[in-house]
């Protein structure tokens, strides 16, 4: 039942909990960092693909300094720090109650990258972006885009299961508790996907 209708009552319920209680404390610490660190406007907003292709808009908090030049020079320490830690993904949550997306699945990715897709790696558009995911539990944005976009479509061609999503969760706290995988290496967060198509070997092994 749980891949058929208790994964999104659990996300939902989760995300209203988290945002009532857990979150809220660190949602507005982590509004008036950013408030003092960037100035004005707190929030980041972007369109990305969500299930089946469809436009919706993220909402995340501002990491970079506005103005021109390329990310890696706008971001600076605090906004460093701030992918680093993960708050910035925070107000995902606000997409999870909106159905938009769930705790756990594929995370969101522009819209200009669905056409540039193999077949198979547009599999992973089958089920709802998460705020964690195989990929992120194995290294966030260090692991490069063949093997992420490989673990997107293992999870999303396997049946979702409440200890399966527990577990990748656990992974991924983890991953972000230790700091890792918030950036590849010589980028801002990672290389623009251009469209490769060579597969790694299967990892369901690794999931």
């Amino acid at each position: 039942m749980y891949d058929r209708g208790g994964k999104r009552l659990l996300d939902a319920a989760l995300a209203a909990l988290l945002l009532l209680l857990l979150a809220a404390p660190l949602l507005a610490a982590t509004a008036l960092a950013v408030r003092l660190a960037l100035g004005r406007g707190v929030l980041f907003r972007q369109v990305r693909a969500g299930r089946h292709g469809l436009p919706f808009t993220v909402l995340k908090f501002r990491s970079m300094r506005a103005g021109d030049g390329p990310d890696a020079a706008r971001l600076g320490r605090f906004g460093r720090v701030l992918r680093a830690s993960g708050l910035d993904e925070l107000p995902q949550l606000v997409n999870v109650l909106r159905g938009e997306m769930s705790l756990v699945g594929p995370r969101p990715l522009p819209v200009d990258y669905v056409r540039l897709y193999s077949p198979r790696q547009r599999m992973r558009l089958v089920v709802r972006p998460g705020l964690a995911g195989l990929a992120q539990a194995a290294g966030r944005n260090a692991v490069p885009w063949p093997e992420r976009l490989e673990l997107d479509v293992v999870y999303a061609a396997r049946r979702a299961t409440l200890r399966g999503d527990a577990a990748i969760l656990a992974r991924s706290l983890a991953v972000v508790l230790h700091g890792r995988g918030a950036a590849a290496a010589g980028h801002a967060s990672m290389p623009a996907f251009t469209g490769e198509t060579a597969q790694p070997p299967s990892l369901i092994s690794a999931s």
